[in-house]
């Protein structure tokens, strides 16, 4: 495999990188490693001002952070200045409340006295953060955010098409002050992943990316006892209810599919509704799909971005065809995209029936899968009949029945009347195939720490 930047939009490839070699990953486990022993022992005021000057040089030079995403995965200029503030505020998050949520926590024990039972919360050492190239900054922020915050440190490998982005992610710490090697980038192959879990210097492995790799990288987890993390694809359901505003559910439904070309784990993709208002919703629907407008992501009337390489845009085709040849019906909505760059035409596939692979398969970009449903329980079926778990969203004007429906969704996040989010002050995590454990807030900084028992007492004699 090879590390490139190859533009989405032209096509052009813009620089390789070589992969590590043996002693490169070596070296590179070593500064980490090394970055943490001294790194722990470091006063949470002082991890908090580094993570603080990160955010400040973020903002200071926004455009230019920006740019970069935008080159390497072709996401929009607006989308890419979002993330680059999305980052900035995760960070700042931390500065805010971790040493709060790092501090002990004390324990009401029988025969003891206030305080002498506490939980000492410690970091584990190195941590591996296996990363995808969707959201190159803000996914990389999300774990190492809080993990440096609670005393860690991260050695990251990247998703082979944003390699620049991990040099700037690196290279952003090393500017705010924190020590070489908290935050190391290292172009490791696949092959080499197992070499760098096996190291014991290494102490826990946090990935993003499909159900295949996280698959793999659990069992190797797994086989070398280190604590593991996985947030995996999704295919979420945007519920509209019979009572649901139907052109506000179909305008965030627009959203809530195409935002970032659809490159989303929590994009909105399957959109089920209920019959009453099914052909009002689809009529809604398609006419915002066609006003969305491709081309150079750099140009702020932009609205619908390439896809991030060419291999991902095939892919995709695939995805529509196999569902095709089972039975569903596609529809392609909206002007012509460009033949330059990686694009997608705006797909609508309905007449999807349970034993097509379609029904169960996640489709990374701007193809919407819609079903029509006879009521409230046959959307709730519906929407549980996934492997999936991750996010989910229930449209509704009685917020009490959308809490009610959301209530029986098995997700790990639920949204009402809008689709679901990412924001710097609430958790993101997921169930069954889409994962285990929890990023951000205090259940992402606590993930990979040891919650040590500490008892105080001067009692005599036996147990």
């Amino acid at each position: 495999m090879s590390f490139s930047t190859v533009n989405p939009y032209s096509g052009q490839t813009i620089k390789t990188f070589p992969v590590a070699d043996a002693a490169t990953i070596d070296a590179a486990i070593e500064s980490a490693h090394a970055a943490f022993l001294s790194w722990r022992t470091t006063p949470l005021a002082e991890r908090a001002a580094v993570l603080q000057r990160a955010a400040d040089l973020l903002r200071k030079d926004s455009r230019r952070f920006a740019e970069i995403l935008t080159l390497e995965m072709g996401k929009l200029i607006g989308e890419a200045e979002a993330e680059v503030e999305l980052s900035a505020k995760i960070l700042e998050y931390y500065v805010k409340f971790g040493a709060k949520q790092l501090a002990p926590r004390v324990l009401q024990a029988n025969g003891f006295a206030d305080g002498d039972v506490q939980l000492i919360k410690e970091p584990l050492g190195v941590l591996f953060a296996i990363e995808p190239w969707n959201f190159p900054f803000y996914q990389v922020i999300r774990i190492t955010a809080p993990q440096t915050t609670a005393g860690n440190a991260v050695l990251l490998k990247h998703a082979s098409n944003v390699p620049q982005s991990a040099l700037a992610m690196e290279q952003l710490f090393r500017d705010a002050g924190a020590p070489e090697g908290l935050l190391t980038n290292l172009f490791v192959s696949h092959d080499d992943v197992e070499t760098v879990i096996a190291d014991p210097r290494v102490r826990g492995v946090a990935l993003t990316g499909s159900e295949r790799a996280g698959s793999s990288v659990a069992a190797l987890a797994g086989k070398y006892l280190k604590k593991s993390t996985l947030e995996l694809g999704g295919a979420d359901a945007f519920i509209v209810l019979s009572d649901a505003d139907v052109e506000k559910a179909a305008k965030w439904a627009v959203f809530g599919r195409h935002w970032n070309a659809g490159q989303v784990c929590v994009s909105s993709k399957r959109i089920i509704v209920e019959d009453a208002i099914y052909d009002s919703f689809l009529a809604h629907y398609r006419a915002g799909v066609a006003e969305l407008v491709a081309g150079d992501p750099l140009d702020p009337s932009t609205t619908l971005a390439p896809l991030s390489s060419q291999g991902a845009r095939d892919g995709l085709a695939k995805q529509v065809e196999a569902a095709v040849s089972h039975g569903a019906k596609a529809e392609t909505v909206g002007k012509p995209v460009p033949t330059q760059g990686s694009f997608y035409q705006p797909t609508l596939l309905t007449d999807i029936s349970p034993d097509n692979p379609a029904y169960h398969t996640e489709f990374f970009g701007p193809v919407s899968q819609i079903y029509r449903v006879s009521d409230e329980d046959a959307a709730i079926k519906l929407a549980n009949d996934s492997p999936y778990g991750l996010g989910g969203s229930v449209f509704s004007q009685d917020v009490a029945r959308a809490k009610r429906v959301g209530g029986q969704l098995e997700t790990g996040m639920v949204y009402i009347n809008q689709p679901t989010g990412v924001k710097a002050d609430i958790p993101f995590g997921g169930v069954k195939n889409s994962g285990y454990g929890h990023e951000l807030i205090d259940l992402g900084l606590t993930e990979f720490v040891n919650e040590k028992l500490l008892v105080i007492s001067d009692i005599d004699g036996s147990f």
